[in-house]
């Protein structure tokens, strides 16, 4: 039985996007308790207030909410550096907030009046709201400079109703009170969507890295190996050159020298990369743990008989070891992960498990994802196996399946 199609996004969507969708429908959901709470507020104050009020309140407060939601739309964005800064938008939603707030004012009775309470509660929650979704979408001097200007165009039409100078500052001060609140609790929902992606982007960062920093290992092995050795040869070559131009016999002498030092560089060559290649299981488990936890990956390992395996078959388990922990770092959220190694009737079985997967891979750029088909080839040449498998829940599975007695490694 398929599931719904909102289910299969939903697990499609790594942890950083499901973050964020969560807190963008928190947002919207702040736009929309605008109109609910002004019709509530209606709903009580039917005997009090005209007709025309009530219209004013309703189909105002709709529409103001539009302009917010739409504005915490693409405010969330630019919060994120993915777009500029919606100045447009704001300032549409501003005129209408304070359009609906006026209306709402010199369409009803005086503020200090009997029955003045509903146009003053609709006035002030219409630009509460409107304040907080811009604190999303401007830098704090900003949307401070917005509230002051749209309470300063307020403030006219609360005098000409007859509110005193008092009564206005008063008024003003309390809904830059409660806007205030609601635009901190706004702005920490935003920072928290992008803390996420931050974490992400260094968790990506961290893994590449990690490979970063084992190629500079063998480029700088391999400089300190063949640097001195090709400075020598070069001088040699060279002076070779002047003596033959001579007819000097020492030319040849020189050239023989150049030949021993490039026989002994390629000696030394291999022992570099024969070093680079050979890694020994232990070490590579405890690196591969303390990187994943690093990474806040609970890492767990199992091993049963590795101390009597052969240093070859140690090697080539450790190279298996070394790009499943890679890939769990690219290519997953994982939050657990376990090695585990059993050797028995003459095999060795490694098993790399780990959560975190998403139902749809991210699509790889071209060229990529070789890592497991070179683990295949290695482990194939010593006559072992490599697989992959789902072990559903967005769970992944890599076994490598080595014969000991056949483990070698290549020269």
């Amino acid at each position: 039985m398929s599931r719904p199609r909102p289910i299969r996004r939903w697990r499609a969507m790594s942890k950083p996007q499901r973050n964020e969708l969560y807190v963008r429908w928190s947002l919207y959901a702040v736009a929309v308790m605008q109109p609910v709470a002004t019709l509530g507020l209606v709903g009580g104050s039917r005997s009090e207030v005209s007709e025309a009020e009530l219209a004013v309140g309703a189909a105002g407060s709709l529409l103001a909410a539009a302009l917010n939601a739409v504005l915490v739309r693409g405010g969330l964005d630019a919060y994120l550096g993915r777009r500029p800064r919606p100045y447009a938008r704001v300032v549409a939603a501003g005129a209408v907030s304070v359009a609906v707030s006026a209306a709402a004012l010199l369409l009803g009775p005086p503020v200090e009046a009997e029955g003045g309470s509903f146009p003053l509660t609709v006035a002030l929650l219409t630009m509460v709201f409107w304040i907080a979704t811009t604190a999303v979408a401007l830098p704090a001097p900003e949307t401070a400079a917005a509230a002051v200007a749209g309470l300063l165009l307020l403030a006219l039409p609360l005098l000409l109703t007859g509110a005193s100078p008092g009564s206005v500052a008063g008024m003003s001060v309390g809904c830059l009170v409660g806007a205030a609140i609601a635009s901190c609790t706004a702005r920490g929902s935003a920072w928290n969507a992008r803390v996420v992606w931050e974490l992400d982007a260094a968790r990506e960062a961290q893994a590449r890295l990690a490979v970063a920093e084992e190629r500079l290992r063998f480029s700088r092995d391999l400089h300190d190996v063949l640097g001195r050795n090709l400075a020598t040869i070069a001088l040699k070559s060279e002076l070779a050159v002047q003596l033959a131009h001579r007819g000097r016999p020492e030319a040849v002498d020189q050239m023989t020298e150049v030949q021993r030092i490039a026989q002994d560089s390629q000696r030394e060559v291999r022992e570099v990369v024969r070093g680079y290649r050979t890694v020994e299981l232990h070490t590579e488990l405890s690196g591969a743990a303390s990187v994943l936890r690093a990474a806040n990956v609970d890492c767990r390992t199992e091993l049963s008989g590795a101390d009597g395996l052969p240093a070859e078959a140690q090697s080539v388990l450790g190279w298996v070891v070394r790009e499943a922990a890679t890939n769990v770092l690219r290519h997953s959220e994982a939050a657990n992960c376990r090695f585990r190694l059993r050797v028995s009737g003459g095999t060795a079985l490694l098993e790399v498990e780990n959560d975190g997967v998403p139902a749809v891979p991210p699509p790889r750029a071209e060229g990529a994802g070789s890592g497991l088909r070179g683990l295949g080839e290695r482990l194939a040449a010593h006559g072992g196996t490599l697989s992959t498998a789902g072990g559903g829940s967005g769970r992944f599975r890599l076994t490598a399946e080595l014969p000991i007695e056949t483990a070698g490694l290549e020269r």
